[in-house]
Protein backbone atom coordinates (compact mmCIF):
# COMPACT_ATOMS: atom_id res chain seq x y z
CA UNK A 1 0.00 0.00 0.00
CA UNK A 2 1.58 3.32 -1.06
CA UNK A 3 -0.45 5.67 1.38
CA UNK A 4 1.03 8.59 -0.63
CA UNK A 5 -1.48 7.89 -3.40
CA UNK A 6 -4.53 7.88 -0.77
CA UNK A 7 -4.58 11.74 0.35
CA UNK A 8 -6.32 14.48 -1.39
CA UNK A 9 -4.30 17.80 -0.99
CA UNK A 10 -7.11 20.76 -0.12
CA UNK A 11 -6.71 24.13 0.60
CA UNK A 12 -9.86 23.98 3.06
CA UNK A 13 -9.12 20.56 4.58
CA UNK A 14 -6.27 18.92 6.13
CA UNK A 15 -7.52 15.19 6.62
CA UNK A 16 -8.97 14.00 3.49
CA UNK A 17 -7.94 10.71 2.00
CA UNK A 18 -9.49 7.69 -0.01
CA UNK A 19 -10.35 4.76 1.38
CA UNK A 20 -9.64 3.49 -1.52
CA UNK A 21 -5.56 1.02 -1.90
CA UNK A 22 -6.00 -0.89 1.63
CA UNK A 23 -5.25 -5.00 1.76
CA UNK A 24 -8.17 -6.96 1.76
CA UNK A 25 -8.31 -10.16 3.30
CA UNK A 26 -8.49 -12.19 0.06
CA UNK A 27 -5.10 -10.47 -0.95
CA UNK A 28 -6.74 -7.81 -3.12
CA UNK A 29 -7.44 -3.76 -2.51
CA UNK A 30 -9.85 -1.68 -1.92
CA UNK A 31 -10.68 0.57 -4.43
CA UNK A 32 -9.99 4.23 -5.14
CA UNK A 33 -12.02 7.14 -6.49
CA UNK A 34 -15.58 5.98 -4.46
CA UNK A 35 -15.47 6.85 -0.92
CA UNK A 36 -13.34 9.42 1.32
CA UNK A 37 -12.93 10.36 4.26
CA UNK A 38 -12.20 13.96 6.02
CA UNK A 39 -12.42 16.41 8.48
CA UNK A 40 -14.30 19.47 9.06
CA UNK A 41 -15.44 20.72 5.75
CA UNK A 42 -16.36 24.43 6.64
CA UNK A 43 -13.47 26.29 4.80
CA UNK A 44 -13.57 24.50 1.26
CA UNK A 45 -12.15 27.05 -1.73
CA UNK A 46 -13.81 27.36 -4.92
CA UNK A 47 -11.12 25.17 -6.20
CA UNK A 48 -11.55 22.11 -3.73
CA UNK A 49 -15.62 22.41 -4.03
CA UNK A 50 -14.36 21.87 -8.11
CA UNK A 51 -11.95 19.29 -7.54
CA UNK A 52 -14.28 17.31 -5.43
CA UNK A 53 -17.39 17.44 -7.34
CA UNK A 54 -16.40 18.25 -10.85
CA UNK A 55 -13.21 16.02 -10.84
CA UNK A 56 -13.99 13.26 -8.15
CA UNK A 57 -17.30 12.75 -8.54
CA UNK A 58 -18.31 13.79 -5.03
CA UNK A 59 -22.27 13.19 -4.64
CA UNK A 60 -22.58 12.25 -0.90
CA UNK A 61 -21.21 13.63 2.17
CA UNK A 62 -22.01 12.07 5.08
CA UNK A 63 -21.76 14.80 8.23
CA UNK A 64 -21.30 12.83 11.44
CA UNK A 65 -21.21 16.54 13.10
CA UNK A 66 -23.04 16.60 16.25
CA UNK A 67 -26.49 19.29 16.16
CA UNK A 68 -24.76 21.86 18.17
CA UNK A 69 -21.70 21.72 15.93
CA UNK A 70 -23.28 22.56 12.70
CA UNK A 71 -24.88 25.33 14.47
CA UNK A 72 -22.27 26.49 15.66
CA UNK A 73 -19.80 26.52 13.10
CA UNK A 74 -22.59 26.44 9.77
CA UNK A 75 -23.45 23.48 7.10
CA UNK A 76 -20.80 24.38 5.34
CA UNK A 77 -20.37 25.43 1.51
CA UNK A 78 -21.20 21.88 0.08
CA UNK A 79 -24.72 22.50 0.98
CA UNK A 80 -24.90 25.19 -1.69
CA UNK A 81 -23.86 22.18 -4.15
CA UNK A 82 -26.67 20.97 -6.11
CA UNK A 83 -25.15 17.43 -7.23
CA UNK A 84 -24.77 16.66 -3.60
CA UNK A 85 -26.67 15.27 -1.10
CA UNK A 86 -25.49 16.26 2.56
CA UNK A 87 -26.80 13.20 5.29
CA UNK A 88 -26.43 14.89 8.54
CA UNK A 89 -26.18 11.63 11.21
CA UNK A 90 -24.88 13.12 14.73
CA UNK A 91 -23.22 9.96 16.79
CA UNK A 92 -24.35 11.08 20.01
CA UNK A 93 -27.59 10.69 21.78
CA UNK A 94 -29.03 14.64 21.22
CA UNK A 95 -31.77 15.53 23.44
CA UNK A 96 -31.90 19.22 24.10
CA UNK A 97 -31.70 22.62 22.86
CA UNK A 98 -28.05 22.84 22.60
CA UNK A 99 -26.22 19.45 23.74
CA UNK A 100 -26.58 16.06 24.19
CA UNK A 101 -29.22 14.41 27.02
CA UNK A 102 -26.57 14.34 29.68
CA UNK A 103 -25.77 18.08 29.20
CA UNK A 104 -28.86 19.90 28.40
CA UNK A 105 -29.57 21.49 31.38
CA UNK A 106 -26.00 23.25 31.55
CA UNK A 107 -26.78 26.88 29.93
CA UNK A 108 -25.37 28.75 26.99
CA UNK A 109 -24.86 27.30 23.08
CA UNK A 110 -21.52 25.92 23.37
CA UNK A 111 -21.80 22.78 25.72
CA UNK A 112 -20.76 20.10 23.14
CA UNK A 113 -22.26 16.22 23.64
CA UNK A 114 -18.71 15.16 24.69
CA UNK A 115 -18.24 17.69 27.44
CA UNK A 116 -20.80 16.05 29.82
CA UNK A 117 -21.37 12.15 31.08
CA UNK A 118 -22.73 10.93 34.49
CA UNK A 119 -20.54 8.42 36.34
CA UNK A 120 -22.51 5.18 35.18
CA UNK A 121 -22.05 6.43 31.52
CA UNK A 122 -18.20 6.77 32.29
CA UNK A 123 -18.08 3.87 33.89
CA UNK A 124 -19.33 1.79 31.04
CA UNK A 125 -17.00 3.53 28.94
CA UNK A 126 -13.82 2.54 31.14
CA UNK A 127 -14.75 -0.95 30.05
CA UNK A 128 -15.99 -0.55 26.27
CA UNK A 129 -14.34 2.60 25.20
CA UNK A 130 -15.64 6.23 23.91
CA UNK A 131 -15.91 4.62 20.18
CA UNK A 132 -18.29 1.84 21.07
CA UNK A 133 -20.72 4.83 22.66
CA UNK A 134 -21.39 5.49 19.00
CA UNK A 135 -22.70 2.57 18.07
CA UNK A 136 -24.65 2.40 21.47
CA UNK A 137 -26.37 5.69 21.44
CA UNK A 138 -26.80 6.33 17.72
CA UNK A 139 -26.88 2.75 15.68
CA UNK A 140 -29.36 4.79 13.72
CA UNK A 141 -27.19 7.08 12.20
CA UNK A 142 -24.24 4.44 11.99
CA UNK A 143 -26.43 2.20 9.57
CA UNK A 144 -27.68 5.43 7.89
CA UNK A 145 -24.05 6.68 7.05
CA UNK A 146 -22.91 3.16 6.25
CA UNK A 147 -25.94 2.83 3.73
CA UNK A 148 -25.23 6.51 2.23
CA UNK A 149 -21.54 5.68 1.33
CA UNK A 150 -22.84 2.72 -0.72
CA UNK A 151 -25.37 4.86 -3.13
CA UNK A 152 -23.29 4.06 -6.17
CA UNK A 153 -24.93 7.74 -7.65
CA UNK A 154 -21.01 8.86 -7.46
CA UNK A 155 -18.36 9.26 -4.92
CA UNK A 156 -19.26 9.57 -1.12
CA UNK A 157 -17.29 11.45 2.05
CA UNK A 158 -17.90 11.10 5.46
CA UNK A 159 -16.60 13.83 7.71
CA UNK A 160 -16.99 15.23 11.31
CA UNK A 161 -14.50 17.87 12.84
CA UNK A 162 -11.19 16.23 12.86
CA UNK A 163 -11.67 13.14 10.27
CA UNK A 164 -9.98 10.96 13.19
CA UNK A 165 -12.77 9.59 15.95
CA UNK A 166 -16.15 9.43 14.62
CA UNK A 167 -15.12 9.28 10.68
CA UNK A 168 -12.56 6.64 12.01
CA UNK A 169 -15.30 4.32 13.47
CA UNK A 170 -17.25 4.58 10.34
CA UNK A 171 -14.15 4.24 8.06
CA UNK A 172 -13.46 1.35 9.92
CA UNK A 173 -16.94 -0.61 9.97
CA UNK A 174 -17.11 -0.13 6.07
CA UNK A 175 -13.55 -1.10 5.65
CA UNK A 176 -14.93 -4.28 7.44
CA UNK A 177 -17.93 -4.43 5.58
CA UNK A 178 -15.42 -4.64 2.37
CA UNK A 179 -13.22 -7.22 3.60
CA UNK A 180 -10.23 -5.38 4.07
CA UNK A 181 -7.75 -6.80 6.69
CA UNK A 182 -7.22 -5.46 10.42
CA UNK A 183 -4.18 -4.34 9.65
CA UNK A 184 -5.33 -2.39 7.00
CA UNK A 185 -7.86 -1.14 8.77
CA UNK A 186 -5.67 -0.01 11.63
CA UNK A 187 -3.24 1.63 9.07
CA UNK A 188 -5.70 4.23 7.77
CA UNK A 189 -6.98 4.60 11.30
CA UNK A 190 -3.60 5.89 12.68
CA UNK A 191 -2.85 7.44 9.02
CA UNK A 192 -4.65 10.81 10.41
CA UNK A 193 -1.36 11.04 13.03
CA UNK A 194 0.50 12.02 10.21
CA UNK A 195 -1.37 15.87 9.76
CA UNK A 196 -2.23 15.97 13.46
CA UNK A 197 -0.52 19.51 13.71
CA UNK A 198 -2.68 20.96 10.32
CA UNK A 199 -5.82 19.30 11.68
CA UNK A 200 -5.62 21.01 15.96
CA UNK A 201 -4.30 24.48 14.53
CA UNK A 202 -7.61 23.93 12.03
CA UNK A 203 -9.70 23.33 15.13
CA UNK A 204 -7.72 25.95 17.40
CA UNK A 205 -9.00 28.46 15.09
CA UNK A 206 -12.59 28.15 16.20
CA UNK A 207 -14.41 29.12 19.39
CA UNK A 208 -16.31 25.90 18.89
CA UNK A 209 -13.44 23.81 19.72
CA UNK A 210 -10.87 25.82 20.99
CA UNK A 211 -11.58 25.03 24.82
CA UNK A 212 -11.87 21.40 24.60
CA UNK A 213 -8.60 21.11 22.85
CA UNK A 214 -6.62 23.19 25.33
CA UNK A 215 -7.71 21.36 28.57
CA UNK A 216 -5.18 18.64 26.78
CA UNK A 217 -2.14 18.42 25.65
CA UNK A 218 -1.77 17.82 21.70
CA UNK A 219 -0.22 14.34 21.97
CA UNK A 220 -3.82 13.32 24.18
CA UNK A 221 -5.73 13.91 20.31
CA UNK A 222 -3.24 11.32 18.71
CA UNK A 223 -4.79 8.02 17.08
CA UNK A 224 -3.16 5.19 18.70
CA UNK A 225 -3.63 1.91 17.25
CA UNK A 226 -4.89 0.56 20.21
CA UNK A 227 -7.98 2.65 20.36
CA UNK A 228 -9.35 1.36 17.28
CA UNK A 229 -8.82 -2.33 18.85
CA UNK A 230 -10.30 -1.81 21.12
CA UNK A 231 -13.82 -1.15 19.70
CA UNK A 232 -13.33 -3.73 17.20
CA UNK A 233 -12.32 -6.51 20.08
CA UNK A 234 -15.39 -5.16 21.77
CA UNK A 235 -17.68 -5.93 18.95
CA UNK A 236 -15.58 -8.98 18.44
CA UNK A 237 -16.51 -10.07 22.14
CA UNK A 238 -19.93 -8.82 22.61
CA UNK A 239 -21.53 -9.38 19.51
CA UNK A 240 -18.82 -11.99 17.58
CA UNK A 241 -18.05 -9.09 15.26
CA UNK A 242 -18.70 -5.92 13.40
CA UNK A 243 -21.16 -7.49 10.54
CA UNK A 244 -22.59 -9.45 13.30
CA UNK A 245 -23.23 -6.15 15.18
CA UNK A 246 -24.73 -4.40 11.95
CA UNK A 247 -27.07 -7.50 11.35
CA UNK A 248 -28.80 -6.86 15.13
CA UNK A 249 -29.22 -3.33 14.24
CA UNK A 250 -31.15 -4.34 11.08
CA UNK A 251 -27.85 -4.23 8.40
CA UNK A 252 -28.90 -7.11 6.02
CA UNK A 253 -26.75 -9.08 3.52
CA UNK A 254 -27.74 -6.87 0.39
CA UNK A 255 -26.47 -3.78 2.53
CA UNK A 256 -23.39 -5.55 2.59
CA UNK A 257 -23.37 -6.54 -1.23
CA UNK A 258 -24.03 -2.71 -1.91
CA UNK A 259 -21.43 -1.51 0.28
CA UNK A 260 -18.86 -4.31 -1.11
CA UNK A 261 -19.47 -3.23 -4.50
CA UNK A 262 -18.62 0.66 -3.67
CA UNK A 263 -15.01 -0.79 -2.71
CA UNK A 264 -14.31 -3.84 -4.05
CA UNK A 265 -16.35 -4.18 -7.70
Amino acid sequence: MNDFTRWIDLEGAVNVRDLGGLATVDGETTRFGRIYRADNLQHLTERDIQLLVADLKLRNVVDLRSGPEVRLEGPGPLTGVPEVNIHHLTLFAEGGRYTDVEADTIEGDRVLPWTARDEEDLAELRVTGYYYAYLRDRPDSVLAALRAMARDDGAALVHCAAGKDRTGVVSALALEVAGATREAIVADYIATGDRLEGILARLRSSATYRDDLDNRPADDHRPRPEYIEQFLHVLDNRFGGPLEWLASHGWSENDSGLLRARLRD
